[in-house]
């Protein structure tokens, strides 16, 4: 199953983000694409807290990637640009860039899967709600 329908979420580097020269640190690329996922959920209809206390189920991580273009600086205002890349049935991988408001210019890609796990952090399937909820085209 593959859904090419994406979610932009607008964001501004702040100063604390930053390093000496103001330019992004790395690490906050991790951040970004959690904001991008979190809302990619909500446009689909539901946040992760939804999920996590409806169906006992939760996302973790078990893989990143991410590939940088170009520098993001201080007060930069960019689109975080979030899809499904992959769902199966214990796991979900999603694709992002960060871009420019335009959507020209990538400053960075990346990729991050997750596998279905219950509260003791067993390996479980996505409700079968969830998985519609996600694959939908808003």
């Amino acid at each position: 199953m593959r859904n090419l329908t994406y979610t932009d979420c607008s964001l501004r580097v702040r100063y604390a983000e930053t390093d000496q020269m103001g330019v992004a640190y790395h690490g906050n690329y991790l951040v970004w694409f959690e904001v991008g996922r979190s809302e990619f959920c909500r446009h689909h209809g539901f946040s992760y807290q939804e999920m996590e206390d409806n169906s006992g189920r939760f996302l973790v991580v078990a893989t990143v990637q991410c590939r940088y273009l170009a520098p993001l600086r201080y007060d930069s205002e960019f689109l975080v640009r979030t899809r499904i890349k992959k769902l199966r049935r214990r796991t979900v991988s999603f694709a992002y860039e960060l871009l420019d408001p335009q959507g020209e210019k990538v400053y960075a890609q990346g990729e991050t899967t997750h596998v279905v796990t219950d509260r003791e952090g067993k390996p479980r399937s996505l409700p079968e709600y969830y998985e519609k909820l996600l694959m939908e085209s808003r």
